[in-house]
């Protein structure tokens, strides 16, 4: 079995912009990220944005809200995925598959890498930031939405040691005006 590809997927604006408010939240995009999430074996969050995905999107998948059919998709689909959670601060994860990542980060992801050859998308930006700083990040799926918001969160607002060399994979436009860009980190 080969290691899992571990990519950090996140919307960003053209200012760098990672706020879960900005962006365009369309049917396309549901669907780029759906497709994207059903392409991998697990989700890796940070304890924060794992509780806001915890306090709507289980209710969407129940159909408890009401929700267009890309976004019930997503629910839905996210309901059924592996999630992995690293925290210092919490240890009860009752939302369904969902994993405690304890002890050491690196040596965690690694394990987790270790054994999910489908891969881990991580769609948490300060976590990400952290595991690129750890070199733990294979590849990057950004979905970079046409807007300048003018205020953070940012990408690696906290810096990295050195600067990241990556090979563009592809791109495509979107209809709405978003670009999906898949970089791989350059060998």
């Amino acid at each position: 079995m080969s290691m899992g590809l571990l990519t950090f997927s996140i919307n960003v604006t053209l200012d760098g912009c990672v706020d879960h408010r900005e962006g365009i939240a369309d049917d396309e995009t549901h669907a780029y990220f759906t497709d994207l999430m059903n392409g991998c074996g697990a989700m890796l969050w940070g304890r924060v944005t794992y509780e806001m995905m915890e306090s709507h999107w289980p209710a969407v998948a129940r159909g408890d809200v009401d929700a267009p059919a890309s976004m019930r998709d997503w629910a839905v689909a996210l309901e059924a995925k592996a999630k992995y959670v690293a925290s210092t601060t919490r240890t009860d994860y009752p939302w369904t598959g969902s994993h405690h990542l304890a002890g050491d980060l690196a040596t965690a992801v690694r394990e987790l890498k270790d054994r999910t050859a489908d891969g881990v998308l991580v769609g948490s930006g300060r976590l990400a930031s952290e595991l690129d700083r750890l070199d733990l990040i294979d590849e990057y799926r950004f979905l970079v939405h046409p807007m300048i918001v003018g205020h953070g969160p940012t990408l690696y607002e906290r810096g990295l040691p050195s600067t990241r060399r990556l090979d563009l994979v592809s791109s495509a436009p979107l209809s709405n005006g978003a670009i999906a860009v898949h970089y791989r980190r350059r060998a």
